[in-house]
């Protein structure tokens, strides 16, 4: 991915980068429209336009429209996107900007998305003090969004979000945040199973993955 960097209100390209600037249409919490292209920001994962999360209490809230809500604030006005790469959709992966602020970083600071570590590592940061403070999505549990676009079948029931999974290695749990989390699949029908606490699990006889 190619970088760049805000010096002021000066904005440093390398010379391989693509550049969007103008007014921007909000796709979702993590995807917009400059003219005819759309931009994917890069180095985030916002929960889908349809996705539920649980709050401090228990209780579901529009987390994927609320991402979009957000963006569509902080896109306001000039935005300019600089990237060097596309997806398989034809979005140009980007890093944008609005009003001298790096979009990305503030969606995930808020916890308004994820830093997507399948692709990048630039957002750890920011989603680790979202995570501390219990910022948006991590007032409560959540699935991943990456999880979520699977189907609502991996969705967990409240916040047993350890996935118990049976593979050749034995009954194993995945926690979330972990290597394989994410694109493990729990069948009920295999006699696989989700867990609220390592405690229940190892109780039940599984044990943690890479042990």
């Amino acid at each position: 991915m190619v970088k760049w960097v805000l010096i002021g209100l000066v904005l440093a390209l390398p010379a391989q980068a693509e550049m969007l600037q103008g007014r921007a249409r909000v796709v979702d919490g993590d995807t917009l429209a400059i003219g005819a292209q759309k931009v994917r920001l890069f180095g985030i994962d916002a929960p889908e336009h349809d996705q539920l999360c649980k709050d401090a209490q228990g209780q579901d809230w529009p987390c994927g429209q609320a991402a979009r809500d957000r963006l569509a604030v902080l896109a306001a006005g000039t935005v300019r996107c600089a990237g060097g790469d596309r997806d398989r959709y034809d979005r140009l992966l980007a890093v944008c900007s609005a009003g001298g602020r790096d979009l990305n970083a503030v969606l995930v600071a808020e916890g308004m998305a994820e830093a997507y570590r399948k692709y990048a590592r630039d957002y750890i940061p920011e989603e680790t003090q979202a995570r501390a403070s219990r910022r948006g999505i991590w007032a409560g549990p959540h699935l991943a969004p990456e999880a979520a676009r699977r189907g609502p079948v991996q969705n967990p029931p409240g916040a047993c979000r350890i996935k118990g999974n049976i593979s050749k290695k034995g009954q194993i749990f995945h926690l979330p945040g972990s290597r394989d989390y994410d694109r493990t699949r729990i069948d009920p029908t295999k006699g696989e199973r989700w867990f609220c606490t390592e405690a229940e699990a190892l109780a039940a006889g599984w044990r943690p993955m890479g042990s």
